[in-house]
């Protein structure tokens, strides 16, 4: 479970994302922000979840939100994500997973009796005065992007 809950200030982040680009809490204020947390370019529930985000980002953009993923992966690993899926989304690359651990979400997992750490998949919604909105924990992939954008819209009204 997260430690931030609703109306908490969102923690500032700045990461190396994607095609170059910096990614940082900073460039949305002022706007809605979706921030996914994922486990794993490439597999196929994080593959599923990039492009329903990404298909669906033009509608968030209408509402005037922005969509960043965020993993633990490289962004050679994000670059060639992107280019490989046609994503549209930005994804930013947490390798040291300071930003994972400030959101709550690096947490011990286990599969196949062994434990060890990484992401479970949590979505923050952060509103333009950039505070918590509303937390998915343990996101089950389908219809989760929708479902997202539903929350965007009711903020906006």
């Amino acid at each position: 479970m997260t430690d931030l809950a609703i109306g908490a200030k969102a923690p500032q982040f700045e990461l190396p994302g994607n095609n170059g680009q910096v990614i940082s809490s900073t460039t949305y204020q002022g706007k809605p922000l979706v921030l996914y947390f994922y486990p794993k370019d490439d597999t196929p529930a994080c593959t599923t979840e990039a492009i329903s985000f990404s298909q669906l980002l033009p509608d968030f953009e209408r509402e005037g939100a922005t969509v960043v993923g965020i993993s633990a992966d490289s962004v050679k690993k994000h670059d060639n994500f992107t280019k490989r899926r046609e994503l549209t989304i930005a994804l930013g690359s947490d390798e040291s997973t300071e930003v994972c651990q400030r959101y709550g979400v690096w947490k011990e997992k286990s599969m196949y009796g062994k434990t060890y750490m990484g992401i479970e998949r949590t979505t923050f919604l952060i509103d333009a005065d950039g505070k918590i909105a509303r937390v998915w924990q343990k996101v089950k992939v389908a219809g989760h992007a929708e479902e997202v954008l539903e929350a965007v819209r009711a903020l906006a009204r």
